[in-house]
């Protein structure tokens, strides 16, 4: 069974030796066979030259390709190397290498993705306000999979083929796209409580503020793409509940005055009305179509 530790750089050349390194020691005291990937994603360090010196097999993009298409990419070449296990981590030395053999074996007993979860009686050591975002990605996803999910951004995770060939469409990030298509395949997921070290700032986000922002666009994106019915159903009965109330409104003014009149309030209930209509139906038409 081929074995491959995949690492994702940009601009890694202080840290990754470590992280190599951490990797074969670990890896040494066990029976496993492995290769080390590393994609460089258009490094303008010394990236590279310090993977090949180290032995890892390197690819790589021209230019910076960002987050979830270099982890495409990585998913491709592991595939053509013909990997059977694939263990993501990162180059920064975030996650301690001490739990790669556990991933492995939690794999090769039948779970299908393996996640290093940093909040499951583990340790994190990040921002209060990425903690905050991330109990919130975990609330959602455990309800779109019907089980519990400490930690939906970890990046350390394992997983076996299928997995790996599983379609990834965001742009912005891989970490709950994989985890969600994984549970709506009824495949299995199990949850590694790790430790992580502390590392420098993230690149992803600028500031606090933007990655709010941006976990709360994804998480509608989420919605919006596995569970349109229920999120087009509801924006709809929101429009159609205030123009109901409306039209209610007008039906108390008549009862109650005998007036009749409020054309414009009267458009705008039927306006309302016809438009969460329409949004429900669309909501349907997505369910249908949906991947």
């Amino acid at each position: 069974m081929r074995n491959i530790i995949s690492i994702p750089a940009y601009n890694e050349e202080k840290t990754l030796t470590s992280v190599i390194e951490d990797i074969k020691k670990v890896m040494s005291n066990t029976s496993y066979k492995y290769d080390i990937l590393v994609l460089n994603d258009g490094s303008t360090d010394n990236t590279e030259t310090v993977a090949k010196k180290l032995g890892a097999i390197v690819k790589g993009h021209k230019r910076n390709m960002g987050l979830a298409y270099t982890f495409k990419r990585e998913m491709e070449e592991c595939l053509q190397l013909k990997a059977d296990i694939i263990i993501h981590t990162d180059a920064d030395g975030q996650y301690p290498a001490e739990y790669i053999p556990e991933m492995i074996k939690k794999v090769e007993e039948g779970y299908d993705l393996v996640l290093g979860t940093r909040f499951d009686k583990g340790m994190y050591s990040g921002s209060f306000i990425k903690k905050i975002g991330n109990i919130a990605f975990a609330k959602v996803f455990s309800n779109l999979l019907k089980t519990k999910i400490t930690d939906t951004t970890t990046g350390f995770r394992a997983f076996n083929r299928k997995v790996a060939e599983l379609p990834l469409i965001n742009s912005f990030t891989y970490t709950q796209e994989q985890l969600i298509r994984t549970g709506r395949s009824n495949m299995d997921i199990f949850e590694l409580p790790i430790k992580t070290r502390e590392t420098r700032s993230s690149r992803l986000f600028k500031n606090p503020f933007d990655y709010a922002v941006k976990a709360w666009v994804n998480i509608f994106r989420i919605y919006r793409d596995f569970q349109p019915l229920s999120f087009f159903g509801r924006i709809g009965i929101i429009f159609v509940s205030f123009g109901v109330a409306i039209g209610i409104w007008l039906v108390y003014l008549f009862l109650t005055t005998g007036k009749i009149g409020h054309v414009p309030s009267t458009i705008l209930s039927m306006l309302l009305i016809t438009t969460g209509v329409q949004i429900i139906l669309f909501g349907f038409l997505a369910d249908m179509f949906k991947k």
